[in-house]
C-alpha cells in the first residue's frame, strides 16, 4: 500500500495550501509535533487548524516534494514558500514523518522539523 500511504500524506501537505482540512484522513486520536512540541491534539483539532489556522495562511506554495515509505512511516521532504499578500518572503525546508498504517490509511502522528533549505 505504499502509494496509498503517500497519497494520504500528500493530502495533508496539499491542505497546507488549500486550507481544506476536511480532505485529510486523520485518526480520531491523531497528534502532531513540530520541533518536538505538541501542536495537534486530535484529528478534529488538526482538521480545524488546517482549515482555519492563521499559521497556515502565510503558506504560498509547496515544491520539490519527495516521499518514501518504510512500514507505517511515510517520510516526506519539501520546500515551503511563505509570504504575505502573495509575495514570497522566505522558503523553509520541511521534513515530516507521518505514521500511516497500511491497514487503515489514517494519519496517526505527524512529526515535523522545519529548517533552512540547502543552498544551491
Amino acid at each position: 500500500m505504499t502509494a496509498a500511504q503517500i497519497d494520504v500524506a500528500r493530502a495533508y501537505v496539499d491542505a497546507l495550501i488549500t486550507h481544506d482540512g476536511e480532505s485529510v484522513a486523520f485518526a480520531p486520536d491523531a497528534v502532531r509535533y513540530e520541533m518536538g512540541l505538541k501542536t495537534g491534539r486530535s484529528g478534529r483539532h488538526l482538521r480545524r487548524s488546517l482549515s482555519r489556522g492563521p499559521q497556515y495562511r502565510v503558506i504560498l506554495g509547496i515544491r520539490d516534494f519527495t516521499a518514501t515509505v518504510e512500514a507505517d512511516v511515510v517520510h516526506t521532504e519539501y520546500l515551503l514558500d511563505a509570504g504575505f499578500l502573495g509575495r514570497r518572503i522566505t522558503t523553509v525546508k520541511v521534513v515530516e514523518d507521518f505514521i500511516i498504517p497500511a491497514d487503515d490509511l489514517l494519519i496517526h502522528r505527524v512529526d515535523a522539523k522545519i529548517g533552512r533549505p540547502p543552498r544551491s
